[in-house]
């Protein structure tokens, strides 16, 4: 029975199969993100429009707090299959804590530093803002940070098993053909 990644790849057109074999990590990542940038707008907004309404960089950070720890299990399971689990897990939700920081910079820039707030502009203009600074762009930035983080100095042992497999002989560089 194939894996679902296998399925996956199976309804991919063959050109773009070796890509996305290649770069799987980053594909998985960059889905396990996806999936994670959902479930933060979702609990986001709930948040800004009930309890947190006079509080949008708090109801982000509370958003991204609770994404972080579904995306570490996320990723843990599925992207990046290293070992050494308590090292990781502490280097995981240190980075996570740093990237949320990443991810409120653009919110708090927006608010608090360019004034885009009512009454200074309008209520939509104002959740237009936060949407493209909170949402987009902190998540762009924060989401390079983890990756980047990520492969330098949480999920190594990672790192270094692919380069051991690359160096094998009569092995395909970056192809592991149990774990695609």
């Amino acid at each position: 029975m194939p894996s679902p990644t296998q399925r996956v790849l199976a309804a991919v057109p063959e050109r773009y199969r070796p890509f996305l074999v290649k770069h799987r990590t980053l594909v998985k990542f960059l889905v396990v993100g996806g999936t994670c940038f959902l479930l933060t707008m979702v609990i986001n907004f709930a948040l800004k429009t009930t309890v947190l309404e006079s509080k949008p960089v708090v109801a982000l950070t509370i958003a991204t707090v609770i994404t972080t720890v579904i995306s570490y299990v996320l990723n843990r399971k599925w992207s990046f299959r290293a070992v050494g689990r308590k090292r990781e897990a502490a280097g995981f939700f240190l980075v996570s804590a740093l990237a949320v920081g990443v991810n409120d910079l653009p919110l708090v820039a927006s608010r608090y530093v360019f004034d885009f707030r009512t009454p200074d502009v309008s209520h939509f203009s104002q959740e237009l803002a936060d949407f493209f600074s909170g949402m987009i762009v902190g998540t762009l930035l924060a989401m390079a940070f983890r990756f980047w983080a990520m492969n330098r100095f949480v999920f190594t042992e990672l790192a270094e098993r692919v380069r051991e497999d690359d160096q094998e002989p009569g092995r395909e560089p970056g192809r592991d053909p149990e774990r695609v």
